[in-house]
């Protein structure tokens, strides 16, 4: 029933994490991980639950539910059934005064509740250690990632392009799309790390959708069904000739996930000045995804880049009007936004096999954003393309 992550896997990531620690902070003591995705990186499965990992002995999983499934879906050593936060304190025979915790991920009332029975003075923040060993992807991960590109390619290119029918709602669109993703592979949701992040699917755009402003911190834009809902498409915008149509969604399979985005254009041409631009964003992944190799620095590839684009074209890239991400690429695996980002800032070299997506966009005023994404791993090659090669800007009709 279970395609479970192997006990050896799952060992290969504790030690990392251990050594990591180690490095970040020498005195570290005891880490708990609550984060579900945090979990099943570390146990191969994803409960209601803490993973306990003290220095100097094994790591335990208390669950509270479900006790069946963790242990149906998991090859983790140590799994134990947990009524409340007081039964894995009572296994400590001490506290130590700092525990070191996702302060990205526990909100305060958990860290109170779990505070109530492990009576911990203080914490400190885990987050750049997960991050940092989560971001070099063994074979087994790459594995699914390829998986993913693979998928992600053959709809992208290859079925999307039968979907299209004028008249049709955004909506209606990625209505159509979401079951061709599913029967092809993937695992059916787009998991983002950015707090409270709500994603179906990606950015389903026609014409000047894409450019519309939204609160996701990236370049692309999107109506959304309404503003409870700003997700998946307009109900209202329809398909007509002559439309740019953006289409910037995520892939994943058993937990593992690709970035791509691909451009069409619908029953017409668009304007020389727009195909220009998009070419360009093209040669900028390309020549962004060449530096992808071990030691380079994010934030040396982004000033490389970003250094060489005049004045004129850096209005609207990234983004539209005021509204501009600053970085051209950002991790990706478990969650589709992971670390690192080609941004300032980001300062630690690249490993071989990090996985990153190269995302350089332009928006451009009545027609829509233009560019292209893909998703690269790093090689001392440099990067090398999981999701197809192909430019965007495809004819339909």
């Amino acid at each position: 029933m279970f395609n479970n992550v192997p006990r050896s896997e799952l060992d290969n990531r504790m030690q990392r994490l251990r050594r990591r620690l180690d490095r970040d902070d020498p005195d570290w003591r005891l880490l708990i991980v609550v984060s579900k995705i945090n979990q099943f990186y570390l146990t191969g499965t994803m409960q209601d639950g803490l993973v306990i990992v003290p220095r100097d002995r094994e790591a335990t999983y208390w669950v509270r539910r479900s006790l069946q499934r963790a242990q149906d879906e998991s090859e983790f050593g140590d799994i134990r059934p947990m009524g409340s936060f007081r039964d894995a304190a009572a296994a400590l025979s001490r506290s130590p005064e700092t525990v070191h915790l996702e302060s990205e991920r526990v909100p305060l009332a958990t860290w109170q509740r779990i505070n109530k029975h492990f009576q911990f003075k203080q914490f400190a923040s885990a987050d750049l250690s997960l991050s940092a060993i989560r971001a070099v992807k063994s074979l087994y991960e790459l594995g699914k990632i390829a998986e993913a590109g693979r998928i992600h390619q053959r709809v992208l290119e290859e079925r999307v392009p039968k979907l299209f029918q004028e008249g049709i709602s955004e909506a209606e669109f990625g209505a159509r799309l979401y079951p061709v993703l599913v029967e092809e592979g993937h695992h059916g949701i787009a998991r983002f790390a950015m707090f409270e992040t709500e994603i179906l699917l990606g950015h389903i755009c026609f014409g000047e959708s894409s450019i519309y402003p939204t609160s996701f911190d990236g370049p692309g834009g999107n109506y959304g069904m309404s503003p409870a809902v700003p997700l998946l498409g307009s109900r209202q915008r329809v398909l007509k000739p002559g439309d740019l149509v953006f289409v910037d969604i995520g892939c994943g399979v058993d937990g593992y996930h690709t970035d791509k985005t691909m451009t069409y254009v619908y029953k017409g041409e668009l304007p020389p000045q727009a195909v220009a631009a998009h070419q360009r964003c093209v040669a900028i992944q390309n020549a962004t995804a060449a530096l992808l190799k071990p030691g380079a620095v994010p934030e040396e590839i982004y000033d490389t880049i970003t250094c060489d684009l005049e004045a004129g074209f850096l209005d609207n890239f990234m983004g539209f009007g005021d509204r501009q991400a600053r970085f051209l690429g950002h991790g990706i695996g478990l969650h589709i936004d992971e670390w690192p980002v080609i941004a300032k800032g980001f300062d630690e070299p690249l490993q071989e096999n990090m996985v990153l997506a190269i995302e350089p966009k332009k928006g451009i005023a009545g027609i829509g954003m233009v560019g292209t994404e893909n998703t690269f791993v790093v090689t001392p090659q440099g990067g090398r393309c999981l999701t197809g090669n192909h430019p965007g800007l495809l004819e339909i009709g």
